[in-house]
C-alpha cells in the first residue's frame, strides 16, 4: 500500500514533476482566448485557451504583455509560447505565456521577431561591425536572379556611372524553398571572388516573396561575408533581416549600384581636385626647398675655404690699392717738396750768385764770411764762376 500524502505534498510533487518535464518547459499551444481578465493594478493578463474539446488556464505577466503589438481579445485564435506552471494552492496547472501571436499572419510575425531577437543577441545587427563601402571599386560582385529586372538595373547603372568597373554576377533563386541554400552558396562564392563590394538584390514582391531574405541561413551568409555587402531587397518600404545584417541598405537595386560605384563625372572632378592639390602641395614644397637651398648655400659659402681665400685676396688687393694710393700721395707730396726745396736751393745756391760776378773765399775748405776770420799770411782759395784762385792774405782791411 502506498504512503498517505497530504494535499500540499501531492500538489508539491505534481508541481515538481511538471517543472522538470523538458517537453513542458517551452511549448506552443494553439487555442481561442476566453475569460480574458487584465488586472488593473498588477497589469497581468489572466485568460483561458480552449478548443472544441478542452480548456487550459493561462497567465501573461505585465513585462511580457507590454511587448505585444496588438491587444488580446476574447474569441481571438492565437498561438501561445511559454511553459507549464503548477499553482499548488488551487491544485491547478496553467501556461505561463511569454509570447503570443494571432494564428496565421501573426504566427509568421512572431517567428520573424523571435529570429530577429536571436540574431540581434548574436551581434549580427551591431552597428559597430558595419564596414564602409569601397569608394573606388575595381570589381563588384552581384548576387541576384540572372533573369530579373534587378540585375539589368544594376548593370545599366554601373556601365553608365563607372564603365571601368568589372561586374561579376553570381546567379541564384531569390524566392522559393530552395532559395535560402542557393543564396547562401552564391554569397560564399561572391565572397571568394576578391571583389571590393557585394550587392545582394532582388526586385519588389509580396511579403511572402521576400521572406527568403528573413531566413537565418541568408542572414548569416550576409553576416559572415568578409566582403562589404550592400542589400537591395524589394522596394524602398520593404525591410528584411538581410538588410539589418548588411553593411549598407539601399532602397532599390538601382540605388545599390549608385552607392557601390562613383559617377565617372564625379570621379574626373575628384581626380582634377586631387591633381590640383598635389600641384599646390608640390609648388609649396619646391618653394620651401628653394628657400632652404638658398639659406644653406649662403651658410656654405660663408664657411667655404675658397670664400675665405677670396675674401683674403680681396682684402689684400684693397690694402694694396690703398697702399698704392697712399704711396702715390706721399710721392706727389715729396715731389712737390723737392720742387719747392730745389727752388729754394736754387735761390740760395752760391754758384748762382757767382754767375752774377761774385766769388767765394774758402779758408781750409770752409767759406769765409767775415774778414775778421783771416790774418795776414793765410792762404785762401777764391772760387769764381769759372775756376779758382789761390792767394795769400797780405793785408786785411776791416770796416
Amino acid at each position: 500500500m502506498s504512503s498517505i500524502l497530504t494535499v500540499s505534498q501531492l500538489n508539491r510533487y505534481v508541481a515538481f514533476k511538471l517543472k522538470n518535464d523538458v517537453k513542458l518547459s517551452g511549448i506552443a499551444v494553439k487555442g481561442e482566448i476566453s475569460n480574458l481578465n487584465i488586472n488593473y493594478n498588477s497589469g497581468h493578463a489572466y485568460f483561458s485557451l480552449k478548443d472544441a474539446e478542452g480548456l487550459v488556464r493561462a497567465v501573461m505577466f505585465r513585462n511580457n504583455l507590454s511587448t505585444l503589438k496588438f491587444q488580446l481579445e476574447n474569441g481571438m485564435n492565437v498561438v501561445a509560447f511559454g511553459s507549464v506552471d503548477f499553482y499548488e494552492r488551487d491544485g491547478a496547472y496553467q501556461i505561463n505565456v511569454k509570447e503570443i501571436s494571432p494564428v496565421g499572419i501573426g504566427a509568421a510575425a512572431v517567428s520573424f521577431e523571435m529570429l530577429k531577437k536571436k540574431l540581434a543577441e548574436m551581434g549580427v545587427f551591431d552597428a559597430s561591425i558595419k564596414r564602409s563601402i569601397c569608394k573606388f571599386p575595381k570589381k563588384i560582385a552581384v548576387v541576384t536572379s540572372s533573369t530579373g529586372a534587378a540585375l539589368q538595373d544594376i548593370l545599366n547603372v554601373i556601365s553608365r556611372r563607372c564603365p571601368s568597373c568589372e561586374v561579376v554576377v553570381f546567379p541564384t533563386l531569390v524566392q522559393g524553398s530552395d532559395a535560402p541554400e542557393m543564396i547562401s552558396k552564391a554569397m560564399f562564392e561572391a565572397d571568394r571572388a576578391e571583389a571590393d563590394t557585394i550587392i545582394l538584390a532582388r526586385g519588389g514582391g509580396s511579403a511572402e516573396d521576400l521572406s527568403v531574405f528573413n531566413t537565418e541561413k541568408v542572414v548569416l551568409a550576409v553576416y559572415n561575408s568578409s566582403t562589404p555587402v550592400i542589400s537591395a531587397v524589394g522596394h524602398e518600404t520593404d525591410t528584411t533581416l538581410a538588410d539589418y545584417a548588411a553593411d549598407l541598405r539601399a532602397p532599390t537595386p538601382s540605388a545599390a549600384a549608385e552607392l557601390a560605384v562613383p559617377d565617372k563625372t564625379d570621379l574626373i572632378n575628384e581626380i582634377n581636385r586631387f591633381m590640383f592639390n598635389i600641384k599646390f602641395v608640390m609648388m609649396n614644397r619646391l618653394d620651401e626647398f628653394s628657400n632652404e637651398y638658398k639659406s644653406l648655400k649662403e651658410k656654405l659659402d660663408k664657411a667655404s675655404p675658397l670664400t675665405l681665400i677670396e675674401n683674403r685676396i680681396s682684402y689684400f688687393e684693397n690694402a694694396k690699392l690703398r697702399a698704392d694710393n697712399a704711396m702715390k700721395i706721399i710721392l706727389e707730396k715729396l715731389d712737390k717738396t723737392i720742387v719747392e726745396s730745389a727752388s729754394k736751393l736754387s735761390t740760395l745756391n752760391p754758384f748762382a750768385v757767382m754767375e752774377r760776378g761774385y766769388s767765394i773765399v774758402n779758408l781750409n775748405g770752409e767759406a769765409v764770411s767775415d774778414s775778421g776770420n783771416l790774418k795776414n799770411g793765410d792762404e785762401i782759395e777764391i772760387l769764381m764762376q769759372h775756376g779758382k784762385v789761390i792767394a795769400e792774405v797780405k793785408n786785411i782791411c776791416n770796416g
